[in-house]
């Protein structure tokens, strides 16, 4: 076996690597078939409605919890569910 044709064998590897990164990044991506939203879809916006009322203010950390949560009470916020399909009383 001569140098040279063994040259073929060490450009092959580098080429097929390629070769696997640009296969697998045109199935992937389908950069050529993906659906452009921004210039393919037309957005009609409505003026915005609402008001901006305060409710209330909470400053720093003094308030460490959400009044009115439940995460205490899992009984009430989890329905468990019989075999037959129908909420358990």
């Amino acid at each position: 076996m001569s140098d040279d044709s063994g040259l073929w064998l060490l450009a092959a590897g580098p080429a097929s690597a390629t070769a696997l990164y640009w296969f697998l990044y045109r199935y992937y991506r389908n950069t050529d078939k993906s659906h452009a939203f921004e210039r393919e879809t037309a957005v009609d916006a409505d003026p915005v409605t609402g008001s901006d009322s305060k409710v209330s203010e909470v400053k720093g950390t003094r308030q460490t919890r959400i009044a009115g949560d439940n995460v205490r009470e899992y009984r009430t916020r989890v329905e468990r569910v019989s075999d037959a399909g129908r909420p358990d009383t």
